[in-house]
């Protein structure tokens, strides 16, 4: 039997179980893995684990599965770890949903582990009834659950007048990020985003930060990669791999944290824009021994336990609501409206000609540097 695996978020790679669960499944039959999402690629650095799970390439867990679909393999597992149950169980419904759509044809079993190790923790056979759904919940002590459970208790919404999307599993608190952008904060353990004409509009169990809603923009709310507290919650060592770099001193500007940081691991230095941009960045980054030059405005969500930073990078603290001003005309004059720069030799040369950028916009602005 042919088997894919699809490894999604850091926590299952954390806890150990991601490795566990494919270890035990190599007994049924020939596997192949890799990651979908991208938080996860750095639980995977960290442990050591890219020669067994693949994370060359960025897709959303859907597109992961779809690959396999693709290679015709018998049987797929989704493996997750979410904050609770509910969270967890919900994930699993929009990705298989999301897969489907993306198919022609629905005849390849999909079977999510969920939570493995805990008392909540659950199986679930999204499209059939295989024996081995029974018998893996026996040798892993897991509660078998039916689609038709998650959608009855989790899913199903009775009001259609606005586009209404619950978030399950939250406490008080807590960030809320919707395709990689922080857009509130939660005050309660219910929370409800509410959109109209693919714009979030208002919130239920939260507080919005217009800010984030002006940069997350229009979004499809029933498609939307929604998260709440931490990305990842495991205290780690991290993993520093060399790789290789471009020639002479190359530069990148990276201003929206959703987008795919590990494209930049060549580059010399990378210019960050945004407090949680530069936070999920440079903690990335810092795999792969590449400082930034980070432009923040002191107005951070904490989105990871510990932000690690390459030594000598250089955080520029400036006043409340520019830091996007500032990005603009560092990717207008430094990149020249393009995404990467070979013009300058060295860090500290960047560093003068953004103090120089910033001391044209009249802006109150303090340097941090990394020791």
């Amino acid at each position: 039997m042919n088997i894919g695996i699809v490894v999604h978020g850091p926590n299952i790679v954390d806890s150990g179980y991601a490795l566990k669960l494919i270890d035990l499944l190599k007994s049924y039959g020939d596997v192949s893995v890799r990651l979908g999402g991208t938080m996860g690629r750095t639980a995977v650095i960290d442990a050591n684990l890219e020669d067994i799970i693949d994370i060359t390439k960025k897709l959303v867990p859907s597109d992961s599965l779809k690959l396999f679909y693709d290679k015709r393999v018998d049987v797929i597992f989704l493996l997750n770890y979410g904050k609770s149950d509910v969270t967890g169980q919900v994930f699993g419904y929009k990705v298989y949903n999301h897969y489907v759509d993306k198919i022609p044809k629905n005849d390849i079993p999909i079977i999510q582990i969920e939570r493995p190790g805990e008392e909540d923790g659950s199986i679930i056979a999204w499209n059939n009834n295989l024996d081995i759904v029974y018998e893996l919940s026996q040798r892993l002590n897991l509660d078998v659950v039916t689609p038709e459970d998650v959608y009855n208790n989790h899913i199903r919404n009775d009001n259609p007048e606005f586009n209404q999307r619950i978030v399950h599993g939250v406490s008080p608190g807590e960030n809320i990020m919707v395709n990689s952008v922080v857009i509130g904060k939660t005050n309660s353990d219910n929370l409800t985003l509410i959109a109209r004409d693919n714009h979030i509009v208002d919130i239920v169990g939260g507080e919005l930060k217009r800010h984030g809603l002006e940069k997350l923009g229009e979004v499809d709310l029933d498609s939307a990669i929604i998260k709440t507290g931490l990305l990842r919650h495991a205290k780690v060592t991290p993993r520093v791999i060399s790789t290789e770099k471009s020639e002479g001193f190359k530069i990148s500007f990276l201003d929206h944290a959703g987008e795919d940081v590990y494209k930049f691991r060549k580059s010399s230095l990378v210019i960050t824009i945004g407090d949680d941009t530069t936070l999920i960045s440079s903690d990335i980054l810092y795999r792969f021994d590449i400082p930034i030059i980070g432009i923040t405005d002191g107005d951070l969500d904490k989105v990871v336990e510990d932000g690690f930073k390459v030594k000598n990078s250089i955080i520029f603290e400036v006043e409340s609501g520019f830091d996007d001003i500032v990005g603009r005309d560092i990717q207008k004059i430094i990149f020249n409206g393009k995404q990467e720069s070979s013009d300058y030799s060295d860090i500290e040369e960047v560093r003068d000609k953004i103090v120089e950028i910033i001391n044209n916009i009249n802006c109150k602005y303090k340097i941090n540097y990394i020791h």
